[in-house]
């Protein structure tokens, strides 16, 4: 319980800390914001500063921090200190400077931010490759929605309505203004996320759960090893390259600079506690993670039911409602906000103004139908598996871009530049070994693999001070 309690502080006070040190260094001003200046009604709205905390809570957390923090914790209580300094040192530095970049300059998706500091070609590849996840990861999420309402109603009959209900929401969240539905269902899903995380919280430490203390030991029961594994298990609790395509929905909708730490810093700190909350309980709600595997291993309950089967337990019939919310509303609502996301790259790539009724459908309807073909041509867990790296891999380019402004503006460039060499390593050392890419670990070559990472991240490091430090400095304005 020590070390679960000392966690949480710590994420607190690295809010208030490291936080406003990154707030410091990036200094936001009094200059007029994209919701003010390029206000449209549609994507450019307005919003008070709690709705839009919530808002962004939601949209980066979804189900992510509590399914994967329960899949991380197979690991063992090791995972504490992934999610501690994960949300602190990367996770939280990823985001605020990506929705602060996206702010200072109209607004931008992250292809374009990239573009800008990593060059022409990275900014196509980043549009192709965020477009692509965005729309795998909702279509993923669509499936697994329908998929988990069908098996609470016990009726895998209504699986094919659920999922067209599912799609003509998603249809309509990305395609009106964003403060007709998301402004108005997000904030409240925000508080039930923030509200179950408590409750199981409080509970564990009150029904007097055995609450894993911080150990460095691997205790997965497979004995997968915990790099880079584990590092890729756990994103959304820890950082999220998805995070880097949500934070410029927000930035086109804050009024004010000053509130960027509140909004982005702040939402992946919170986002670290819920995760941090959901490791716990599920050490200590099935008696260690050989108990915790058994669940997670068994396909009637997996994941989901775990969540379902915690909330139940602790916190009765409201938890049960709770769990619902959980393991279906968050889903649905990083599903239609990743659609919302492509639309806007592709409108930007495209250069499609989307105060049009007409140019919005030609974009909406071709995703919505994406998702269609792919949920019943492909076998979406493959996706998924392949979506876990390419996620990790998306935050460790929008890493370095960071970099490459810090350094540009004469700033402590370090701030992201070493989050952005060792998620370099994971991300290669990743898909050299992971099963579902090279697989080089089924051949005992994991020790290879890892060598091979950490090279390539050294050799990342050096080609960024090639092109900074030993370079020539580049334009930092970013084309509107």
């Amino acid at each position: 319980m020590v070390t679960f309690l000392l966690s949480i502080a710590l994420l607190i006070a690295g809010y208030f800390t490291y936080g406003k040190i990154v707030d410091r260094i990036f200094k936001p001003d009094n200059r007029a914001t994209p919701a003010t200046a390029q206000q449209d009604g549609v994507d450019y709205v307005p919003m008070g500063n709690k709705k839009i905390f919530l808002i962004h809570l939601l949209n980066i957390a979804g189900l992510g921090p509590i399914v994967g923090a329960i899949q991380g914790a197979l690991w063992g209580p090791v995972v504490y200190l992934w999610i501690v300094a994960g949300s602190i040192l990367a996770g939280g530095v990823h985001d605020y400077i990506v929705g602060m970049l996206s702010m200072r300059n109209g607004g931008c998706s992250i292809a374009d931010i990239t573009g800008q500091f990593l060059g022409r070609a990275i900014k196509q590849i980043m549009r192709v490759f965020s477009v692509f996840l965005l729309l795998m990861l909702g279509t993923v999420f669509a499936i697994g929605s329908a998929t988990s309402i069908s098996m609470i109603t016990s009726d895998s009959a209504s699986y094919m309505l659920w999922f067209v209900v599912v799609i003509a929401y998603f249809f309509l969240a990305t395609f009106l203004p964003i403060d007709k539905i998301i402004g108005k269902i997000y904030p409240v899903f925000g508080v039930c996320l923030i509200i179950m995380a408590a409750g199981v919280g409080i509970m564990l430490i009150a029904k007097g759960y055995q609450l894993p203390e911080m150990s460095l030991v691997n205790m997965h029961p497979e004995g997968l090893p915990i790099f880079p594994f584990m590092f890729i298990t756990v994103a959304c609790g820890a950082i999220s390259g998805f995070h880097a395509t949500q934070s410029p929905l927000m930035a086109r909708c804050l009024t004010t600079e000053k509130k960027g730490r509140q909004t982005f810093y702040g939402a992946m700190i919170a986002e670290g506690v819920i995760a941090l909350v959901w490791a716990a309980a599920g050490v200590a709600f099935y008696n260690g993670t050989g108990g915790l595997y058994a669940v997670l291993s068994n396909p009637n309950i997996g994941p989901n039911g775990a969540v379902y089967q915690i909330c139940m337990t602790l916190l009765g019939p409201v938890g049960g409602v709770l769990a619902m919310v959980g393991v279906i509303a968050c889903p649905i609502t990083s599903g239609d906000t990743a659609f919302r996301s492509a639309r806007l790259i592709l409108a930007d790539w495209f250069k499609l103004d989307q105060k049009s009724i007409g140019k919005r459908l030609l974009i909406t309807v071709p995703i919505l139908a994406f998702a269609v073909i792919v949920a019943y041509g492909f076998d979406y867990m493959v996706v998924w598996r392949y979506f876990a790296w390419s996620n990790q891999t998306l935050a460790m380019i929008a890493l370095w871009a960071a970099s490459v402004y810090l350094w540009q503006e004469k700033k402590p460039y370090w701030l992201t530049a070493l989050p952005a060499v060792f998620m370099s390593a994971v991300s290669v050392t990743y898909f050299l070994a992971a099963p579902e890419c090279l697989g080089l670990m089924e051949k005992g070559m994991l020790p290879l693999s890892c060598t091979i990472g950490i090279v390539a991240a050294i050799a990342l490091f050096g080609l960024f001070l090639k092109n900074t430090v030993f370079g020539k400095r580049r334009n930092t304005t970013l084309p509107h």
